[in-house]
């Protein structure tokens, strides 16, 4: 009875190690070392088998740079006056009848009148076609302003600007060829692209002004 029942457990035995069943971990397997190691049973779940990829840093995109344009400066200098329509400077255009008819005898009106509120230092810049062999005059009147200065200026690009006259009176009103000099005459048997420059050279108002030709 005793050898029936040994023999039946000893080849349960036998089959367990041909199937290769045992639970039994085998230090020397190259594949359960690193585990041995760490201390760690094989086939145990091991936090530092996978690693997360390391992030990838983004680089943040530059806001577009916003590049102003400088302000636009006449030959004499000065940041641009704000223009106003002749009828808001009224009390400065009447002013300009007047003086027309000492300063400007016998000439046109060139284009309509013009007009700023002007800061001190400000210009207002008036395009102008200078004709061969015709003779202009500029004149303009200021309120608030307390010196006001105008330049007739030859603006032929690429060449740089060239002032052909200005006024040199005192004051809110300024005269560039009245009767006491006489009128700019272009000296050149063709005509060109130019500017008139009225500036606020000193004090802070309204100026209206009007360029005349014969």
């Amino acid at each position: 009875m005793r050898l029936s029942m040994i023999v039946p457990v000893a080849l349960l035995g036998l089959f367990a190690v041909g199937c290769g069943g045992s639970d039994t971990p085998d230090p020397n397997d190259p594949s359960q070392q690193n585990q041995y190691a760490n201390g760690q049973q094989p086939g145990a779940y091991n936090p530092n088998q996978y690693q997360q990829p390391a992030p990838t840093a983004v680089t943040p995109t530059p806001a577009p740079t916003t590049v102003t344009p400088a302000p636009t400066t006449g030959a004499s200098g000065g940041s641009p006056a704000t223009p106003i329509a002749p009828a808001a400077a009224q009390v400065a255009t009447l002013a300009l009848q007047g003086l027309a008819a000492s300063e400007a005898p016998g000439m046109q009106a060139d284009g309509a009148p013009f007009a700023a509120q002007f800061q001190e230092g400000q210009v207002l810049e008036q395009a102008i076609n200078i004709e061969a062999g015709k003779c202009y005059s500029v004149i303009a009147s200021g309120v608030g302003v307390q010196q006001l200065d105008v330049q007739l200026v030859l603006h032929a690009a690429p060449l740089p600007p060239q002032v052909l006259a200005q006024s040199n009176g005192q004051g809110a009103t300024a005269i560039l060829g009245g009767k006491a000099n006489g009128c700019f005459k272009n000296p050149l048997p063709i005509g060109g692209p130019g500017k008139v420059i009225v500036k606020a050279t000193r004090g802070a108002g309204l100026a209206a002004a009007q360029i005349y030709k014969k």
